[in-house]
């Protein structure tokens, strides 16, 4: 058995990660920006996006199929008997059941497919601990039963953002309430749970008290337990770092990364985000 792992660029990897991986497999969600369509991560910046976001016409979509069957065939052709497929929630993508379909009529790989109801770094870090199973020889099964515990059990997805209306035009609101909350100037605190979908944590006046409050979530979870964190940012890396630094006063923390989040989430976001995806280890 010789095992490949595929995912979505959802999953906000690094493109040092993605090289240094072999086996791993990453097909870009697409922006479109005034009827043109951009592979995310590969054709555009985040900070492109930014910078036009407000002044074009810029929508998401899914990854192209053609790309996805050249991928399957260039996986097959380098060997693979079995695929792990693991995509940013249905919930909030189509992405799953569009791959969903192509696998219906690809026969030549034995593909297990793993929906995460998640998005970010919250999908990037089941990745990563597939490859590291799958590089121990572990059964897919296996895999399979150590990413629902660690995306259900031992992680936390938090962020917060100034405004709704990048969310509101995405259709990607989900459960999340605020419809005047931009004219009080409410900070809605957003996870996405277990089925996959955005909903409200908390509700703060002002961004400042948000983040005290992802605070206090990321305390109450993990206590004294030690944990990983990505600290991910729109358009503000120099926040992001020293967000990443208090937060070491009050937290158990390993490892700390600060990782821009890639195009196709940023537009739903806007700029001026941060989110906190921390888990235990």
């Amino acid at each position: 058995m010789k095992i490949a792992v595929i995912t979505d660029s959802g999953a906000n990897l690094s493109s040092e990660f993605i090289k240094a991986h072999k086996n791993l497999f990453v097909l870009p969600l697409i922006v479109n920006m005034d009827g043109k369509g951009y592979r995310d991560q590969i054709e555009l910046s985040a900070d492109e996006v930014y910078e036009k976001l407000d002044a074009f016409t810029i929508s998401t979509s899914l990854p192209d199929t053609g790309d996805l069957i050249k991928v399957l065939d260039q996986i097959e052709k380098e060997g693979y008997t079995d695929l792990l497929s693991i995509s940013i929630s249905s919930g909030l993508s189509g992405t799953f059941n569009a791959f969903r379909l192509v696998y219906e009529d690809y026969k030549h790989l034995n593909i297990t497919q793993y929906d995460s109801k998640t998005l970010s770094m919250a999908l990037g870090i089941l990745v990563e601990l597939a490859l590291d199973l799958v590089a121990k020889g572990t059964a897919i099964e296996q895999i399979v039963e150590a990413m629902n515990k660690l995306r259900y059990e031992d992680t936390v997805a938090i962020y917060t953002i100034n405004t709704l209306k990048y969310l509101r035009k995405g259709g990607r609101i989900g459960k999340v309430e605020g419809t005047i909350a931009d004219i009080i100037h409410i900070k809605p605190v957003i996870t996405v749970n277990n089925e996959g979908v955005y909903v409200t944590l908390a509700k703060n006046f002002g961004m400042k008290r948000s983040l005290l409050a992802m605070r206090n979530i990321l305390m109450d979870k993990f206590g004294t337990d030690l944990i990983d964190l990505v600290v991910h940012y729109g358009n503000d890396p120099v926040q992001a770092l020293e967000l990443g630094e208090r937060l070491k006063a009050h937290l158990k923390i390993r490892n700390i990364s600060i990782s821009q989040l890639t195009p196709v989430l940023g537009v739903h976001t806007g700029p001026d985000m941060f989110a906190y995806i921390a888990h235990r280890v």
